[in-house]
């Protein structure tokens, strides 16, 4: 995998190319600090996964996502940093992001994630789906479709920001069968991926 870092604080991207460099399949390929640099870098090196701080210097990195995400929609956004409130969440994943992290995630999980975004999967921190899904339903709320148990199961554990493996763990069932129910869920609710479905949950009450 082709990995940017994006990030104003040098330190920081030194940590994450730190991070990547025990694996043997993340190759960082460049680093930019701030927004239009991060553009420019994704234009000429076609990275498959853009690893992007929000609050930089100049466009921030929900425009350089915005951008990114519409000039190269084969590019992916994992957006790693230290904001979780529900408005920047939304703007990053309105603006095309594929994942959120949070900078205090253990290097094991920043590796994960930059793999799940790579797969096209919506890798979300746990804090940042509870921040997408407050609360119970309101009363008389359409919750859509009836869905099985097992998929509701799934279904709650997408938006809480699991990923298959730790759902297959939580539930005690094999890996490949979550991805079967997930697949079967995703066609039900007529959604394409993870962050999607966590959005659906929260709009329909669950």
């Amino acid at each position: 995998m082709r990995v940017l870092l994006v990030d104003d604080h040098a330190l920081v991207r030194q940590g994450l190319r730190a991070v990547l460099a025990t694996t043997t399949d993340c190759d960082v390929v460049g680093e930019a600090g701030t927004g239009e640099e991060a553009t420019e870098r994704a234009a000429s090196l076609r990275p498959d996964v853009v690893v992007m701080d929000l609050s930089m210097p100049g466009a921030g990195g929900v425009e350089a996502t915005r951008v990114i995400r519409t000039t190269m929609p084969t590019v992916r956004v994992l957006v790693l940093t230290t904001f979780s409130d529900d408005d920047r969440v939304r703007a990053a994943l309105a603006a095309g992001a594929t994942g959120y992290l949070l900078k205090d995630a253990a290097p094991e999980e920043v590796v994960a994630a930059v793999r799940s975004t790579a797969r096209h999967e919506a890798p979300v921190d746990p804090r940042v789906a509870r921040a997408l899904l407050p609360g119970a339903p309101a009363p008389g709320r359409d919750r859509g479709p009836a869905l099985p148990p097992r998929e509701r199961d799934v279904l709650d554990r997408i938006a809480r920001g699991l990923s298959n493996r730790q759902i297959a763990t939580e539930l005690g069932i094999a890996e490949r069968t979550v991805k079967v129910h997930v697949g079967s869920l995703f066609r039900r609710i007529g959604v394409a991926d993870r962050t999607s479905a966590a959005l659906w949950a929260r709009d329909h009450g669950w």
